[in-house]
């Protein structure tokens, strides 16, 4: 079976934006992209603000609340309609809850050939990258480059500390039936 959707799981700051972006130029056929970033940027911002939304501390740390997991879940059945629709989908995700946030899309995806990959970075890597973003809260990629891979199950792993995104992406590319 052909492969419909591409799930990239890592931390903040781990590469999968590059790697997103990479995929869609070397992939044969059209993909589109979506992300969790699009999801948040689409809420009200009140949302950013109140305990049923999302909110970012100051350490980095990230708390979502039942208002945002409504609207994420209305989502993500909206991100796997379009694929029932007939589009080929990269979704960039951060796994806050590992287990659970895989277990939210395998629901959501039901049906579907997925490959599942696992986007790692090390932590000091990755909060290099945060600072020189400027666009994150400080400490948000050391506080999720391990803790989104808890329990998550893979098809393929790659590692952007010292791999480059455009190889990243040939490798999935090639597990991409």
């Amino acid at each position: 079976m052909t492969t419909q959707v591409i799930v990239l799981n890592g931390g903040s700051s781990s590469g999968k934006s590059g790697i997103v972006r990479c995929l869609q130029a070397v992939l044969p056929d059209p993909w589109l992209a979506v992300g969790v970033d699009t999801l948040i940027q689409a809420m009200p911002a009140s949302m950013q603000t109140s305990d049923t939304g999302i909110e970012f501390a100051t350490d980095g740390g990230v708390s979502v609340g039942s208002e945002f997991r409504t609207l994420e879940t209305a989502w993500m059945e909206g991100v796997a309609a379009m694929v029932r629709a007939g589009a080929r989908v990269i979704i960039d995700d951060v796994f806050l809850s590992g287990t659970a946030s895989q277990q939210r899309w395998q629901k959501a995806l039901g049906g579907l050939n997925v490959l599942w990959v696992g986007v790692r970075c090390e932590s000091a890597v990755a909060a290099g990258r945060e600072l020189a973003r400027g666009d994150r809260v400080s400490g948000m990629a050391a506080s999720q480059a391990e803790v989104v891979h808890q329990g998550v199950v893979y098809d393929l792993e790659v590692d952007t500390t010292r791999t480059e995104s455009l190889m990243c992406a040939r490798a999935i590319v090639a597990q991409v039936g």
